[in-house]
């Protein structure tokens, strides 16, 4: 083969996610939008905050085109920095540094830079809790590192014995997701102490440091009265990767940012890393436009009653029914659990009444499927006699 057999691997089998959400587009364009119910992307169906539109019509109208268009520094505007890190504090009190904060393309941007900066030796290992994003695999194995996979608790939780268990002295890192993609469980402040205390005693029995990676693209996104960690205060080598895609409802734009904490060990040796990490991957000046725009709307939060509306419709739907899934207090997903245990074959049982909703095998869990709600409510609304045509199909409640 005359190109990287990795690189052609990935490109030729694209993710359960995108398969689904090609399917749908093509499923659409056959028997009608309002016939298909497609769950299988966590894209926002709410609309950004007026401000957004307004301090986008602002700059275009009367700031210099030359300026607004222009590059900013490769980590990212210091302006925009300074208010992330300001927001933060306010929002937290916990200061970051804007000097240890880099500008990136999103999330994705901001984990695949974190984990090539931390990532020195090919038996180095990052732990991930099931269920997690899939593209935590690619990220970490592109980056060299080895994926371990830590299984849930009951009610999917955070195995803290499991995790204890896999902690060794090749870890370089451990990600965690809270609200959680895919099942919306948002972990409580007692588990993220225990974590910590965990992570702080594996770093002195093993003699290494173990950086503790926030992926935090769901912090604004909370329901039942839950509030966002902030993971520095618990645990000093903590890397946070933020992303505005859900927050300001701006998928599409691909912005969002590291920020190495302050009480990190060698974080400006950290720091340094992120900075060649971004150049090396060729990462250095996110969407200049966009890293404006957060300067004036860091903070805001997109219309979260929207999700929690088609997350009380949608569960309350399907447990009657006599489905199980894991109540979700953030993000806009639900993991329900397969009647048969068998995720593809009730994935394709949805998909013959054109419902589509993800198989969790590549979510390191398998025996569920995520729902995406982040739909219309009208959608989810007319979607439950086909999922009470399901109920029956598959036995459940019988």
């Amino acid at each position: 083969m005359i190109c990287n057999e990795k690189m052609y691997a990935l490109g030729a089998k694209r993710s359960v996610i995108r398969e689904l959400f090609e399917y749908g587009k093509a499923r659409k364009a056959a028997v009608g939008e309002d016939n298909v119910y497609d769950f299988s992307l966590g894209n926002p169906s709410v609309p950004p905050p007026p401000a957004v539109k307004a301090e986008l019509i602002r700059m275009l109208s009367e700031e210099s085109e030359i300026a607004l268009h222009g590059y900013t520094s490769a980590q990212g505007d210091k302006g925009t920095r300074d208010v992330i890190a300001r927001n933060y504090e306010r929002e937290f009190g916990f200061a970051l540094d804007p000097d240890l904060t880099y500008m990136t393309c999103g999330a994705a941007a901001s984990l695949t830079i974190t984990l090539n900066a931390i990532v020195k030796d090919p038996a180095d290992e990052v732990i991930a809790f099931a269920p997690f994003f899939p593209e935590y695999r690619v990220f970490a194995e592109k980056a060299g590192a080895n994926l371990v996979v830590c299984p849930p608790a009951e009610g999917l939780e955070i195995d803290l014995e499991a995790f204890r268990s896999l902690l060794g002295p090749n870890t370089r890192a451990v990600i965690v997701n809270s609200p959680n993609n895919p099942s919306g469980v948002v972990y409580a402040e007692e588990t993220v102490r225990a974590l910590a205390a965990i992570l702080e005693e594996a770093e002195r029995r093993f003699g290494v440091t173990i950086y503790l990676i926030s992926d935090e693209p769901y912090r604004a996104l909370l329901f039942d009265g839950k509030q966002a960690t902030c993971f520095p205060r618990y645990y000093a080598d903590t890397v946070v990767c933020y992303s505005y895609s859900k927050a300001l409802s701006l998928p599409g734009e691909r912005i969002g940012y590291i920020a190495v904490s302050p009480r990190a060990t060698e974080k400006q040796e950290l720091y340094l890393a992120v900075c060649g990490a971004g150049r090396a991957l060729g990462y250095v000046c996110a969407p200049a436009l966009f890293q404006r725009l957060v300067k004036a709307c860091d903070g805001m939060t997109a219309d979260v009653d929207v999700y929690r509306t088609n997350r009380d419709l949608l569960y309350g739907a399907l447990t009657e029914m006599g489905f199980t899934c894991a109540y979700p207090s953030g993000a806009f997903y639900l993991f329900v659990k397969a009647p048969s245990g068998d995720a593809n074959e009730f994935s394709e049982a949805a998909k013959a009444l054109d419902i589509l909703v993800v198989p969790s095998d590549s979510f390191g869990c398998e025996g569920y499927v995520r729902i995406a709600y982040c739909v219309s409510t009208e959608q989810i609304e007319k979607s439950i006699p086909a999922f009470k045509a399901l109920a029956e199909k598959c036995g459940v409640g019988k």
